[in-house]
């Protein structure tokens, strides 16, 4: 404490003489002399501080001032240097009492206390020497922070947590943020975990023995620097490199070894298949020419006929000459009417076949009841009047036209028929009920059954004929060629100038190159039996796979539908040669016509004749130009041409021509201007 001699300043806060501890007051002391001397305050418990109001209303009674408290002064005795403030206060529930207490013993006097901002403390320096001191109020520019507190119950005292009364130090910024909000709300996961080895060390000692059999004596081996280390690893990992590249170029060879046997599978069971559709295709056509029943099986008969004479012709005009050669042509000519014959008789009884299916599958639409699909798909069926009729007919014409049956059972059948045709009195049932009465009478007679086989079948026709009426027959109207109004029928009638018949317009094929209704197909199929032979199965095979195929776009494309068998022949024949464009096959059977380019829809100047392989690969690619060479293009683009000026002369066809190209044109302006830009 040297060199003080000019005293010392106290600087204090506000509420300082507040029943608190040094510790818990807010308030600042600066020492200026050498003899600190501080002021005694009444002890608090640890961790407590009186309020303020209960200061101001027991400050008289616990003023620590014992004399000119009003004034600002004090007289004390003399401190040791190492004393302080806190050591010099009353001892912890000393009651002090102040003079104006002892003046007013009786009561205490309640005042509001404001401290100063400066205050003469007085300090003893020796026995006989006092000095006065000036000690400054510091007021806080913070309020004290509130951390909780109780209250007296019996008293109503409020007491207030302690809180530091020194500022805090403000710790430097590292310019980093320690503090965030990620850290704050991390998640925290506990998880268990357990060593892989589980092992515990035991000593042995008094009363417990511990065997040493598998204990191991371990040595340090070789010290070896940190290069030595790091090399030894680039070995061991060079080491594994060459077997993991080992074992993945093994991988490798394999899979692709799996994978080109399984390609060769795929490619000879695709073989395999095609041969055996082949087969079968074959095997078909040979069916269809041994037991021929419809107009296409007759057409393969007739087409393999033509392709006969002209090899057998070829090879008699070949080998033989004069005399000889006229006799083996006539021997030919008998051969082939022999033949025709033939292929007419099978065509008489296909022809009765096919209209004995036609007769049941007409009978059995009468009877069909009406079906349509519900919500969740399934399909409802519902009979009505006119359904019911139509299986009643059905079952008596079936009855009818059965062949050996008793005698019994056939009387019973006619009754039924004539109970039946007697509802509706017409000339009709009048002439079939007749025909029924007379042949009951001659089965009652014992006449044999050849000989009422033309009996038999004038009422099976009779009724036949009863069936289709829809006045007797009400589903019928919906199922007949002819409509019952004459004026629908004028609307759609054209006369053939070859047969010399009225026919409905159905009847008429109308090729491309045709502007009149020329003859009908019954007329064409006569001509090309007796003069050309053609077999256009195989282009009516490729017409509707292109159509099936062109629906499947679902793209409203029209053409497809206009152009007609012959149209296809032509295309095929003239235009394409009757072979693909890229491998030239000549297969018919395994040709396909599809887009050239698929973003627009097909019609004859779009098209390109492939084979079913390369028909897929060919809808696969997506820029023509960078697939195929220039020559080849540019063939491609000259058959469209010939296309488009054969199809041009239909009318409606050549509306789609005009817009194609349009279409046309606008792209190739744009692609060419385009290319001036990029220029």
């Amino acid at each position: 404490m040297e060199g003080a001699s000019d005293g010392f300043e106290v600087v204090t806060s506000e509420g300082s003489g507040a029943e608190q501890s040094p510790a818990s007051s807010q308030g600042k002391a600066v020492r200026k002399t050498g003899d600190l001397a501080e002021k005694s305050l009444l002890p608090e418990p640890a961790g407590t501080a009186q309020s303020e109001n209960s200061w101001d209303q027991q400050s008289p009674q616990n003023s620590v001032l014992p004399k000119n408290t009003a004034n600002g002064t004090e007289t004390a005795s003399m401190i040791e240097d190492s004393q302080t403030l806190r050591k010099t206060g009353p001892i912890f529930n000393e009651t002090v009492q102040t003079e104006n207490q002892k003046r007013f013993s009786g009561k205490v006097i309640q005042q509001n206390y404001h401290m100063p901002d400066v205050i003469t403390v007085r300090v003893q320096r020796d026995s006989h020497s006092f000095q006065e001191v000036d000690v400054k109020i510091e007021r806080p520019t913070y309020n004290k922070p509130f951390l909780g507190g109780f209250r007296n119950m019996s008293t109503g005292v409020e007491f207030h947590n302690a809180g530091s009364q020194t500022k805090s130090k403000k710790r430097p910024d590292k310019g980093i943020q320690l503090f965030c909000r990620e850290t704050q709300t991390i998640v925290e996961k506990n998880k268990q975990q357990q060593t892989r080895n589980t092992t515990s060390t035991q000593m042995t000692k008094i009363g417990l023995y511990v065997s040493n059999m598998t204990d191991k004596l371990i040595t340090p081996g070789k010290y070896f620097t940190a290069e030595e280390y790091h090399k030894r690893r680039l070995e061991a990992v060079i080491v594994l490199q060459k077997y993991f590249r080992r074992w993945h170029a093994i991988n490798l060879v394999q899979n692709l070894k799996e994978q080109k046997r399984l390609r060769l599978a795929r490619e000879a069971q695709e073989e395999l298949q095609k041969k055996r559709e082949k087969e079968e295709k074959l095997r078909r056509e040979y069916e269809k020419k041994l037991n021929p029943k419809t107009k296409e099986d007759f057409e393969l008969l007739y087409h393999d006929l033509e392709l006969w004479m002209q090899e057998e012709t070829e090879r008699i005009n070949r080998t033989l000459t004069g005399a000889e050669r006229k006799a083996a042509l006539c021997a030919l000519l008998e051969e082939e009417t022999q033949l025709i014959a033939c292929i007419g008789m099978h065509k008489l009884d296909a022809n009765l076949e096919n209209q004995q299916k036609a007769i049941m599958h007409f009978l059995r639409k009468c009877a069909q009841p009406r079906r349509w699909k519900a919500f969740d798909g399934k399909i409802t069926e519902m009979d009505t009047q006119s359904t019911l009729r139509g299986k009643e007919l059905l079952e008596i014409y079936c009855s009818i036209t059965t062949k050996d049956i008793p005698k019994d059972e056939r009387i019973s059948v006619l009754l039924t028929v004539k109970c039946t045709v007697k509802e509706h009195e017409c000339k009709l049932t009048q002439e079939l009920v007749a025909l029924i009465d007379r042949e009951i009478d001659l089965i009652s007679r014992e006449v044999k059954e050849c000989n009422l086989e033309g009996l038999r079948k004038r009422i099976s026709t009779l009724f036949l004929q009863y069936i289709k009426i829809p006045e007797f027959n009400s589903e019928a109207a919906g199922l007949l060629k002819v409509p019952q109004d004459p004026l629908k029928l004028y609307k759609r009638v054209y006369f053939c100038h070859s047969c010399e018949n009225y026919l409905a317009s159905t009847e008429f094929p109308i090729p491309a190159n045709s502007r009149t209704i020329g003859r009908c197909r019954s007329c064409y199929r006569l001509d090309n039996e007796a003069r050309q032979r053609e077999a256009y199965l195989k282009y009516r095979l490729i017409l509707e796979d292109l159509r099936k195929s062109e629906v499947d776009y679902q793209d409203d494309s029209k053409i497809v539908f206009l152009v007609q068998l012959a149209d296809m022949q032509y295309l095929i024949e003239n235009i394409w040669n009757c072979q693909s464009a890229l491998s030239a096959s000549s297969d018919l059977y395994d040709l396909v016509m599809v887009r050239w380019d698929k973003q627009h829809e097909w019609s004859p100047w779009n098209t390109i004749l492939l084979t079913k392989e390369e028909a897929d690969a060919h809808l696969k690619l997506c820029n023509l130009e960078k697939t195929y060479e220039a020559p080849f293009i540019s063939k491609m683009e000259q058959k469209h041409i010939r296309a488009k000026n054969y199809f041009a002369q239909i009318p409606v066809m050549s509306s789609f021509l005009h817009r194609s190209n349009n279409q046309a044109n606008a792209n190739s302006y744009k692609n060419h201007s385009s290319s001036k830009l990029k220029k």
